[in-house]
């Protein structure tokens, strides 16, 4: 891969990782023992039953996009690793290079575009 390509992925990198980490913080606390996890806020909407209600659907509702939001930053994270110790776009499976053009496209991918055909059946 070409260094303007790299450059380019890690920027857009850099740029979901602030926007994730953004989101987060809108309605999670980051865990102190744990650098990787964050805690859903509970929400305080009242006391009346309709309020609790919405309380607990609502909590539902975060911890699900917390876990989302998580995935989302652990892949984006192991990218810039990867980019880091210059391991980025090598296939975790066969160990080829993933092509670039998909790489722009999604850069968190770990796999090329072959061995995730195999994996979801479709060879």
């Amino acid at each position: 891969m070409n260094k303007a390509s790299l450059a380019k992925i890690q920027t857009n990198l850099e740029e979901e990782k602030a926007r994730i980490e953004r989101e987060l913080a809108t309605f999670t606390n980051k865990d102190s023992n744990n650098k990787d996890n964050y805690n859903s806020q509970f929400p305080e909407f009242g006391n009346d039953e309709d309020e609790n209600a919405a309380e607990v659907a609502d909590y539902s509702d975060r911890l699900s996009l917390e876990h989302t939001l998580e995935v989302q930053l652990r892949d984006v994270n192991k990218a810039l690793a990867n980019i880091k110790n210059g391991k980025y776009g090598i296939c975790q499976y066969c160990h080829n290079e993933i092509e670039e053009g998909r790489l722009l496209a999604r850069p968190v991918s770990s796999s090329c575009v072959n061995c995730k055909k195999k994996l979801k059946g479709e060879n």
